[in-house]
């Protein structure tokens, strides 16, 4: 269990880490990974190192209309999808490293009580309201279209495929009247309008909380607080929180019993039953509270920024209405990443798909380091397959890991593993060996605040940079020479350059834990690691180093060619379930 309570006194440090919940109507790309499973990831690990009271949640989206539609088209019941996609998905997040303290789905009950739970409170609080709509209904199909049932061009951008509550592309809220040329997606059909009673979420009504909130929050990136605060301007309005469909939470209203909560209304509850689950699971359900009423406990949100407006308008509105739930402390929205130029569409077969990258003989911290250079706050990325190469191997293998295997084989070599430090020598320190002291000193806050604001790709970059520093001091030094005219000081340097290399090691952990995890093997280290460990240095401590090898190796022209032709080429959804992968 990754768990711990915090042996800390001081309650900020306990932080709850929320991943957005991924649909189970199909498998995650690698999009999704970077848009909000490897930076929560990142965060979550590097919280640990702190000593934080770390808690990170995650879980699947199961109810709704997506999964309704996709199993409509697959002919299997919603649960049977779910099942299936449920354990690929956490498949695909286990190789990928993505450490949840736990990862639960909105399909089982202890959710559906918490959110008929949360429904009945801002009920109460008088938040509901009941409106009658204009909903398309099928005659082919025989029933109402949810507005994923339905698609159509968005009045806003243009877009043709956007769905009957929001416009993938330019992010706007919807209602499917709004939808020009609309059909139904099941059978192409143009449906006709009819009037029906839904209950509503009255929005409008906490908008002025909702502006304070944003405004007042120090913590969020200006592209998302724009976003919210845009949606203000525009003026909120009341938002129907209910379908006519069959797989989903029921609605515990007198009148209602036959419809079931729009997905989005209770998907965002899932944090809550996901946190409750967890601590259900160690036979202390009532510790959910300390993580979502102490008002000391920070909440970070982590999602693709089409997820933005409901995070930072519905969510917390809903937050705000049932009162005295905490609000998020900050809500990292990740922009877009592309592929060679084009939008990721597995309808396409444009992309990288996760079920068949986790079987293509490559090792997960290699996707891991490169993706982390495309997760954005501020623009959309793209993965470019020369640029992946570039990036594996020359910032990774020919810097970062030439430099921990050249220093540890050199020592494996020519110490038989085994380094002291030689201390009449350390009044001679030369600006070298000073320059690389200061580097392992500073290295745990000019890693840890880059982490801390966000700036994931900026904190890896600087991991490179401290590693070129060791690089270029090995150079200079030229060991090989001086263990053959002055083995004392040779052994100092290859001391700096181990110290170094377990430096390195330790602010690894958050974006390559296997590499991480075997470097600290061949360095012998036999302690519980922590951040403030790889700023230290302890001159009369010996290193009894293991015998190194190579950890990870070069990407060549038919390794990459190999890649393309698996994991660009997504399996049909009908043969997932099938084959029950």
């Amino acid at each position: 269990m990754l768990y711990q309570k915090s042996n800390s006194e001081k309650l900020n440090n306990r932080v709850l880490i929320l991943c957005a919940l991924t649909y189970t109507n199909n498998v995650p790309h690698i999009g999704h990974l970077i848009g909000s499973h490897i930076p929560s990831d990142i965060f979550a690990r590097y919280c640990r190192l702190k000593k934080y009271e770390t808690l990170f949640i995650g879980g699947s989206d199961e109810n709704g209309s997506p999964s309704e539609i996709a199993s409509i088209r697959l002919n299997i019941t919603p649960k049977k999808l779910c099942d299936t996609l449920y354990e690929i998905h956490k498949k695909v997040y286990n190789w990928f490293d993505i450490s949840y303290d736990n990862f639960s789905r909105t399909s089982i009950k202890l959710h559906h009580d918490t959110t008929k739970e949360f429904f009945k409170k801002i009920y109460s609080n008088g938040y509901i309201s009941v409106h009658k709509m204009k909903l398309p209904f099928c005659k082919k199909c025989d029933l109402f279209l949810s507005d994923r049932f339905v698609e159509g061009e968005c009045p806003y951008c243009g877009y043709e495929n956007a769905s009957g509550d929001q416009c993938e592309k330019c992010s706007k809220l919807l209602d499917p009247d709004q939808l020009l040329y609309l059909k139904c997606k099941i059978c192409k059909q143009k449906p006709e309008f009819r009037y029906v009673d839904h209950l509503f979420f009255n929005l409008n009504e906490l908008s002025d909380e909702l502006e304070k909130w944003l405004k007042n929050n120090k913590n969020m990136s200006n592209q998302v607080k724009k976003t919210g605060l845009a949606w203000i301007k525009e003026g909120l309005r009341s938002r129907c929180i209910t379908r006519d469909l069959k797989w989903g939470v029921q609605v515990p209203l007198k009148g209602f019993e036959n419809k079931i909560f729009y997905v989005w209304f209770d998907a965002t509850i899932g944090y809550i039953s996901s946190t409750k689950e967890f601590f259900k699971k160690n036979d202390n359900i009532e510790e959910w509270k300390k993580f979502w009423l102490d008002k000391e406990t920070k909440i970070y949100n982590f999602l693709g920024k089409d997820n933005i407006p409901f995070h930072t308008i519905f969510w917390p509105a809903m937050l705000i209405a049932h009162k005295n739930i905490n609000l998020p402390y900050n809500v990292i929205g990740i922009q877009y990443c592309n592929y060679e130029g084009e939008k990721i569409s597995k309808s396409k077969e444009w992309g990288i798909f996760t079920e068949k990258l986790i079987n293509c003989d490559t090792n997960s911290d290699i996707w891991r380091f490169y993706l982390t250079f495309l997760i954005s706050e501020t623009k959309d990325t793209e993965f470019k397959w020369k640029d992946f190469q570039n990036r594996i191997n020359n910032d990774l293998i020919s810097n970062m890991c030439n430099f921990i295997y050249r220093t540890l084989s050199f020592v494996w070599k020519n110490f038989d593993g085994k380094l002291t430090y030689h201390e009449k020598n350390r009044l001679h320190l030369t600006i070298d060996d000073k320059k690389i002291l200061n580097i392992i000193e500073k290295s745990d806050s000019q890693v840890g605040n880059l982490i801390q604001n966000m700036k994931f790709r900026d904190g890896l970059s600087e991991i490179l940079l401290i590693s070129k520093h060791g690089n270029v001091y090995f150079q200079s030094e030229e060991p090989w020479n001086l263990i053959k005219n002055d083995k004392e000081r040779c052994e100092n340097v290859l001391f700096l350059c181990t110290s170094l290399c377990k430096t390195i090691s330790i602010l690894l952990e958050p974006y390559l834990p296997n590499f991480s995890k075997q470097v600290l093997e061949q360095l012998n280290y036999k302690g519980k690691i922590s951040w403030d460990i790889a700023k230290k240095i302890n001159f009369k401590e010996s290193y009894k180093i293991n015998k190194p090898s190579i950890i990870l190796s070069n990407i060549n022209n038919e390794k990459i060619k190999y890649l393309k032709n698996i994991v660009t080429k997504p399996t049909p959804l009908k043969d997932l379930i099938q084959n029950g992968e």
